[in-house]
């Protein structure tokens, strides 16, 4: 290798240098771009006591799961557990240190290494295990907490097309973390499908300029995609999953910016009425109007960790992470949708792990409950045990605090205001006194209180 061409031969050149006790810097999000081959050559290399930031782990059996099951991480900075068993596992009993990162402020931290800027203020995660011993400031009347810039010994990107000189283009929603880590590595090592001479790609198409690019090559990519998961409906006198996401649709408005969180929110799309432009705003990096087909005939590029995942038709735009968390912390988007574990009759949420039991990550809940004015919580009234989720004081690690109004139940939709749940609307065949009776916060049944409609 010479000058400015950054190409190398193989992966054991890529990751020269390596060695235990390093933080490793990865991209991705979920399972789309992922840089897998750089990950199984660090396996190989049986490097220890890694420090490893990135979004989330991936899954078992790939992707940073492989290092998790050789023992190789010491550290895990992430905002997301996921669906990998053996990183909760390993979180729980003790096993692996891990320090749990709002989504957009781990986008934020890497974004602010890689320019230079040591720390910042964020009113995401104020009141929550996320400010514990943190320096707390106000602006405009506003709390605000403290956060450190993050930067690594060696950043591992998958792209999809490179030149020599290292300039980078992602492929879709790939872009999420990658363009972010790519500038905050000592070391920034690129895997690309394809590396083309200097003057093939477009100027105003890059991505990542090879000024932050170290080493770069070409690998094989397996491009696994994930499944989503339907569910049996429940009684009929409790509204199903699909009428729970059509009366949250009806709180669309034209022209609205909407965020759908994980599981029942993500439904909500399927009910957009018709003739309504609403853009569905996704955290990995992706905006536009769209249809939701079935997992198996989705580009790989497009799945959003188990989320929502559009098909642009029109309008569309796609970013990085950075910029996404940006339009969210900025309240730019119009309405949020997300899921809980419970939530009080101050407005508190809890939706991200129970202390010994589960721990699944914050994700980008707490940015999205930090930043936005216009939020509805959906979740079942009661937890599986049959205790209500609707409490006096939430009892878990909290997301947010005072930051909900509405709350959607399978039994019902109630507003909080002045410290109760104020009972608005009950499912067909529901009675009054057992949304009481399942309601451990204080409750009132509004005098105008309605039978929903699905007609």
């Amino acid at each position: 290798m010479a000058g400015l061409d950054k190409r190398v031969g193989s992966y054991a050149q890529a990751l020269e240098g390596l060695a235990d006790g390093m933080t490793l810097l990865a991209g991705g999000f979920g399972l789309c771009g992922i840089p897998e081959n750089l990950i199984a050559e660090v396996k190989r290399r049986q490097v220890q006591g890694l420090t490893v930031v990135s979004n989330n782990c991936g899954v078992d059996g790939f992707g940073l799961g492989l290092l998790l099951e050789t023992r190789q991480v010491r550290k895990v900075v992430a905002s997301y557990v996921g669906e990998n068993a053996l990183f909760e596992q390993q979180v729980l009993s003790g096993e692996l240190e891990v320090e749990l990162t709002p989504q957009g402020t781990l986008a934020e931290k890497v974004r602010a290494g890689g320019a230079g800027i040591p720390a910042f203020y964020t009113a995401t995660g104020y009141g929550t295990p996320v400010a514990a011993g943190k320096e707390v400031r106000q602006f405009a009347g506003k709390h605000y907490i403290l956060e450190e810039a993050i930067t690594g010994d060696f950043a591992l990107i998958k792209g999809w097309k490179a030149d020599w000189y290292g300039n980078v283009i992602y492929r879709h929603t790939a872009q999420n973390f990658n363009p972010l880590m790519a500038t905050a590595g000592r070391i920034t090592v690129v895997e690309v499908e394809e590396i083309v001479p200097p003057g093939e790609l477009p100027p105003s198409a890059i991505h990542t300029p090879g000024i932050y690019v170290d080493r770069l090559i070409v690998g094989q990519f397996e491009k696994r995609i994930e499944q989503r998961t339907l569910r049996a409906e429940r009684s009929l006198t409790m509204l199903t999953r699909e009428q729970m996401a059509m009366r949250v649709a009806r709180e669309l408005r034209d022209g609205y910016y909407v965020n759908l969180g994980i599981g029942i929110p993500t439904l909500v799309a399927n009910y957009i009425p018709a003739g309504m432009d609403v853009m569905l705003q996704s955290e990995n990096g992706l905006l536009g109007m769209g249809e939701f087909p079935d997992a198996q005939s989705l580009d790989a590029d497009m799945i959003n960790a188990g989320k929502q995942t559009v098909t642009a038709r029109t309008g569309a735009a796609i970013f990085d992470s950075a910029q996404s968390f940006a339009m969210i912390r900025g309240g730019h988007v119009d309405l949020t949708v997300l899921g809980a574990f419970e939530v009080d009759m101050e407005g508190n949420i809890a939706s991200w792990m129970i202390p010994g039991k589960m721990v699944k990550g914050m994700g980008g809940a707490m940015d999205l409950v930090a930043g936005a004015q216009n939020i509805i919580v959906v979740m079942t009234h009661a937890s599986k045990s049959g205790e209500s989720k609707l409490l006096s004081r939430c009892t878990l690690p909290l997301t947010g605090v005072g930051c909900i109004r509405r709350v959607l139940t399978d039994l019902a939709l109630l507003e909080i205001k002045d410290g109760a749940f104020i009972l608005r609307e009950y499912a067909p065949g529901v009675g009054i006194d057992e949304i009481v009776s399942k309601t451990a916060g204080k409750i009132i049944v509004a005098d105008d209180v309605r039978e929903m409609r699905f007609s």
